[in-house]
């Protein structure tokens, strides 16, 4: 799977997040797209399975990308995060990633404020060559 974040604020830290609510593969926003890159797996139903994979209740599957302080950035004025939704990637999606492909999201980073953007939000998905 991989998420792009596409106009992150600079200067401020991402991070997907694991289970354990630590920050993995963090880095600081420059202005350009941040992209990660990290393994889920799939079985039938869907379901969704990986380090990175949350539960909330019997069907809804999301991951956590971390901002500031929760992707290790104590000094950040930032203590937020974006829920990216997963159960709802269409079928067709999740037919080419099991023959092999990349699921992408693409997610805009900014709020309409200016600040970082945070709470659920909106993923545009498309598969891609691994």
């Amino acid at each position: 799977m991989r998420f792009i974040v596409a106009a992150p604020v600079a200067g401020v830290a991402y991070s997907l997040q694991d289970k354990g609510n630590k920050p993995v593969d963090a880095r600081r926003a420059t202005g350009d797209a941040l992209v990660f890159d990290f393994t889920i797996r799939l079985a039938d139903g869907p379901r969704f399975f990986g380090e990175h994979v949350r539960p909330e209740g019997p069907t809804r599957r999301f991951v956590y990308l971390a901002i500031g302080q929760p992707a290790g950035d104590a000094a950040s004025p930032w203590s937020r995060r974006m829920k990216i939704d997963i159960h709802t990637i269409a079928q067709p999606l999740l037919n080419k990633a099991r023959a092999g492909m990349i699921l992408e999201a693409t997610i805009h980073g900014t709020a309409k404020d200016g600040t970082p953007a945070c709470a659920t939000v909106p993923a545009r998905w498309a598969v891609v060559a691994s």
